[in-house]
C-alpha cells in the first residue's frame, strides 16, 4: 500500500486532486468508503475536533484503518482543522495519516511561531504523519449561512505562503483562494455558485512548492475546482453537501417507512444520498485521466 505522501505526489503528476470528505458518523463513512471503492481512487476522510469528540478519536482511527486493511484500500484519515497541540497529539498518538493544524485565527507571525512547534511535536510522535498548516481567513463552520461573510481581506498571498512553510516546515498548505467554509442557501438550491481566484492558487503553489488543499469546497463552481486542480491544489475538503445530502436521505427514509424503528432498515436511503454525492465530486476532481493506484 502506497502512504499518502506517495499518492499525492502521484496525484499531482497526474493532474488530479484526492477528495477529502468529512464525517460524523459511520453512515457518513460508509458512503464516502462506497463510492472511493466504485471510482477506485483513494480518499481521504476527514474529522474536525467536534466531530473527533462525537465518534471519539481512537475508535474512529481503530475503523479507518480496518478498512484499509480488510480491503487492501487507500482510505486515508485526516485530523481536520485542530487548533490546539493538545488535540493534536490525540490524533498523533491514535496514528491519524494528517492533520490540519489550524491556527489561522491568529496573528500571522503567531501562526507560524505555534505550528513550527506542533511540526516538529506531532513528526516527533508519529514520524509519518503529514501536517498542514493554514494561513488567510475563509470563514467558519460548514453550515448554512444567511449571507456571505467579506473575505477579501484576508485572502492569501504567494508571499505569506512562501514565508509560512520555509519558517514551519509544513507538509501541505490550505490558502484562502476565495473559498469559504459552509454554503449560502442559494448555492444548495443551485442558484449560485463559489468561485476561486486561479491566479492567486498558481501564484501561491509555485511560491510554497508544498502540496495545497482547498478547504470550503462545497457550491463552488465546477470548472473552478478543474482549473484549481491543474494551478496547483492537491486535495479538496468537502463537507456541507454531505450533510445537506444526509439531511435529505435521512428524511426520504423516515418518510417511505413512517412506522420503522429499525436503523438499518431506514438509513441506507442517507448512505445512497450521499455516496451520490461523494462519487460524482471524486469523478470531478480525478478528471479523465483516472490514475491507477494498485487496489
Amino acid at each position: 500500500m502506497q502512504s499518502l505522501r506517495e499518492l499525492l505526489k502521484k496525484a499531482e503528476q497526474g493532474g488530479v486532486a484526492i477528495g477529502h470528505f468529512n464525517i460524523s458518523d459511520l453512515v457518513l463513512l460508509k458512503a464516502v468508503f462506497a463510492a472511493a471503492r466504485e471510482q477506485n481512487v483513494p480518499v481521504l476522510v476527514g474529522l474536525s475536533e467536534g466531530e473527533r469528540e462525537f465518534v471519539g478519536t481512537r475508535p474512529i482511527a481503530a475503523f479507518v484503518r480496518t478498512l484499509r486493511e480488510e480491503f487492501d484500500f487507500p482510505i486515508f484519515l485526516n485530523a481536520d482543522h485542530t487548533h490546539s497541540l493538545a488535540k493534536g497529539v490525540e490524533a498523533a498518538k491514535a496514528g491519524f495519516d494528517s492533520i490540519v493544524f489550524d491556527l489561522s485565527a491568529l496573528p500571522f507571525e503567531e501562526n507560524i511561531r505555534q505550528t513550527k512547534q506542533a511540526v516538529e511535536a506531532l513528526k516527533a510522535i508519529h514520524p509519518g504523519m503529514l501536517v498542514e498548516g493554514e494561513i488567510g481567513d475563509i470563514g467558519t463552520g460548514s453550515e448554512i449561512h444567511d449571507k456571505a461573510p467579506d473575505l477579501k481581506k484576508g485572502l492569501s498571498t504567494p508571499e505569506e505562503a512562501k514565508q509560512f512553510v520555509e519558517s514551519t516546515g509544513v507538509d501541505i498548505l490550505a490558502p484562502a483562494v476565495g473559498n469559504m467554509h459552509g454554503m449560502l442557501k442559494s448555492m444548495v438550491e443551485g442558484e449560485t455558485k463559489k468561485r476561486l481566484d486561479i491566479e492567486r492558487i498558481a501564484a501561491i503553489k509555485h511560491a510554497a512548492g508544498v502540496f495545497l488543499t482547498l478547504h470550503g469546497g462545497s457550491g463552488t463552481n465546477d470548472d473552478d475546482f478543474r482549473k484549481a486542480i491543474v494551478a496547483g491544489i492537491n486535495i479538496v475538503h468537502i463537507n456541507t453537501e454531505l450533510r445537506v445530502a444526509w439531511r435529505k436521505g435521512l428524511e426520504q427514509g423516515l418518510a417511505k417507512n413512517p412506522d420503522e424503528v429499525v436503523p438499518y432498515k431506514i438509513l441506507p436511503s442517507a448512505v445512497d444520498a450521499v455516496r451520490q454525492v461523494v462519487a460524482s465530486r471524486l469523478r470531478l476532481f480525478n478528471g479523465e485521466r483516472h490514475f491507477a493506484q494498485g487496489v
